[in-house]
């Protein structure tokens, strides 16, 4: 795991060596095991390194003949396409992942993305041609933004060094603003937040040449007959996931797992440990919950229970070293600047702030954990997949409580925030085809994989990179992800029990109670202590008349929001963010404004 950064522009860029380097160091956390550059005329390539794989030969940027690559990720079927690339004569001076993508890419061109299984963004520049490539992960694992304007072409794994260039400013119009607040913590397709910022697609590449683009989308799910019984079905996914899973405990350094107590970290815990028990090993896992949970936390209909009973059951059946991590309230709202900064915009409060801090405390031993992100997405776990009054809404079933959004926005603005949601998901599910577009559950999958499922991706993705640790995401795995796709939803929840396929699937190796247990969300904090932390920081910026939050925001809303006494607000962005996590996010909004020097056009 890495960062990327590199710079084409049609003048001489030997004078701006020294603006890139201070670019790349933006992106630090992402990679402190090597730093290197590649740097000629008018290109310039940079790159920080998490080293997980054939720890002494594997730096870059790495060049073979006219072609450097700078990559960030992990492929996870290496060793097949190694095989394939040297029965065509190509020979190997390193075993890291790098080296085969990038004589991939050498021997079969932009075909080589759909050769790849991992989770990666890369950009390869050839010398001869003076083209550049960009390629990213199937559904958006790794990041990759990218810049277009005035005769300079940048890429990076991150948003802060483009805007450190200093080509553009961060700007923001009407137009992100609504895009942010409509949609947010989630975001547009294809946004990189700011005007003339640009994020590449997932499933997508880019060649770059001659100061023109090419975008072409190389994967997307397909339509295929599949007539398999339950039975069969049940079997399948088992047998995919479990090689998944394997496939991914591919490293040179050790790994642990997340184990909530939920199916999806638990399926990945056993397979894991046992995996290791057959090498005489011991999976360390790890959880986070917060100070004093147990004593304020409420049961509701989206969170039926505290995590800790089932971890227990989970590690004494597979006799894990299991480490509990507490996080407090004065750290939970501390680490909010932190997540912010390396998530580049607000995201999800304390959501991000905890997973920030959670992955500080792994990554003191480990590099490389697996987590169970995907799963509900696929299988059908979230309440929209199965709650009419959720699925039957033509919009985005997870963005809750428009109406307040609206309100809470400055009346002068003239932003209609459910023009921009609709529109958004309209031009969405046009990317069905017609035939999938009539079909409730094809719709709910595919937004769920383009929307929901990319901001949890992103999330795992910057605040564990954040604290320099790897995550790995196998139910993300592609090959199960199109036979999903193709199966009936009556597979996947069934007798009023969500993810029923999956948890048939893998009955054998769970107890009871956690094979029964009911979906839980990630653990977010209940004590009455973080509301007053988050209240009193918004408050502080409110003191500030220059705020543009006077600007963007109707203040007499957020006041009463401030003084109601009442978690009255339903969850504005899934299942986890109330009152806290807005109040959270809008003082994040602020500081971010502050942070970036932002520019506001409205």
């Amino acid at each position: 795991m890495c960062a990327i950064l590199g710079w084409i522009s049609q003048n001489d860029l030997n004078k701006e060596k020294d603006k890139f380097k201070r670019m790349l160091e933006f992106m630090s956390m992402r990679g402190k095991d090597n730093t290197d550059y590649y740097l000629k005329n008018n290109i310039m390539l940079g790159h920080k390194r998490l080293a997980i794989i054939d720890l002494e030969n594997g730096n870059q940027p790495m060049t073979y003949n006219d072609y450097t690559i700078v990559y960030n990720g992990e492929l996870y079927n290496t060793k097949q396409l190694k095989e394939e690339l040297l029965d065509k004569g190509y020979s190997f001076f390193t075993n890291s992942d790098t080296e085969v993508v990038l004589k991939g890419y050498i021997c079969y061109k932009e075909k080589i993305m759909n050769k790849l299984e991992g989770i990666y963004a890369f950009g390869i520049y050839n010398d001869k041609d003076k083209s550049l490539f960009l390629g990213r992960d199937r559904l958006g694992i790794k990041p990759l933004y990218y810049l277009n304007k005035n005769k300079n072409f940048i890429f990076s794994s991150m948003i802060k060094p483009i805007l450190e260039s200093k080509i553009i400013k961060p700007i923001l119009t009407k137009k992100e603003i609504g895009e942010l607040l409509a949609l947010g913590p989630s975001k547009k397709i294809g946004s990189g937040i700011f005007k003339n910022i640009k994020e590449l697609r997932a499933a997508h590449y880019l060649i770059y040449k001659k100061g023109k683009i090419k975008i072409k989308r190389y994967w997307n799910v397909k339509d295929k007959k599949n007539n398999d019984t339950f039975e069969e079905a049940s079997n399948k996914v088992k047998n995919i996931l479990t090689d998944a899973i394997k496939d991914q405990m591919v490293s040179d350094t050790p790994i642990a797992t997340l184990l909530s107590g939920g199916i999806d970290s638990s399926i990945i815990t056993a397979i894991v440990a046992d995996t290791l028990k057959k090498e005489n090993k011991i999976l360390t896992t790890y959880s986070i919950d917060y100070e004093d949970n147990n004593k304020y936390f409420k049961k509701n209909s989206f969170t039926v229970s505290l995590d800790e009973y089932f971890i227990n059951l989970m590690s004494k059946k597979y006799h894990t070293n299991h480490k509990y991590k507490i996080i407090s309230q004065k750290e939970l709202a501390k680490y909010l600047e932190k997540s912010l900064t390396a998530r580049d915009y607000p995201g999800m409060a304390d959501i991000d702030s905890s997973l920030l801090w959670f992955s500080e405390q792994i990554s003191k031993d480990y590099k490389v954990i697996l987590s169970g992100e995907c799963a509900d997405e696929i299988f059908g776990g979230y309440p929209w997949f199965y709650r009419s009054e959720l699925n039957e809404r033509k919009n985005f079933p997870w963005i809750n409580n428009l109406d307040y959004r609206q309100k809470l926005l400055n009346k002068n603005l003239k932003i209609n925030l459910k023009k921009i949601c609709k529109k958004e998901y309209k031009k969405t599910i046009k990317e069905l085809p017609r035939h999938d577009r009539k079909n409730k559950y094809k719709k709910l999958f595919y937004i769920n994989m383009t929307h929901f499922m990319t901001t949890l991706l992103d999330r795992k993705d910057r605040m564990t990179m954040g604290a320099t640790l790897e995550a790995r995401v196998p139910f993300s795995n592609t090959k199960l992800v199109e036979y999903l796709w193709n199966l009936p939803f009556e597979y996947k929840y069934k007798s009023n029990i969500e993810k029923y396929l999956l948890r048939d699937a893998f009955k054998d190796i769970l107890p009871n109670e956690v094979l029964n247990r009911k979906k839980n969300p990630y653990p977010k904090t209940h004590n009455p202590a973080y509301l007053k932390l988050v209240t009193n920081l918004l408050k502080k910026r409110l003191k500030n008349k220059d705020s543009y939050l006077y600007k963007i925001f109707n203040i007499k809303e957020i006041e009463n929001l401030l003084n109601s006494k009442d978690d009255d607000i339903l969850p504005w962005f899934g299942q986890l963010m109330t009152k806290p996590q807005l109040i959270a996010y809008l003082y994040q909004f602020d500081l971010w404004i502050e942070k970036y020097n932002i520019e506001i056009k409205i």
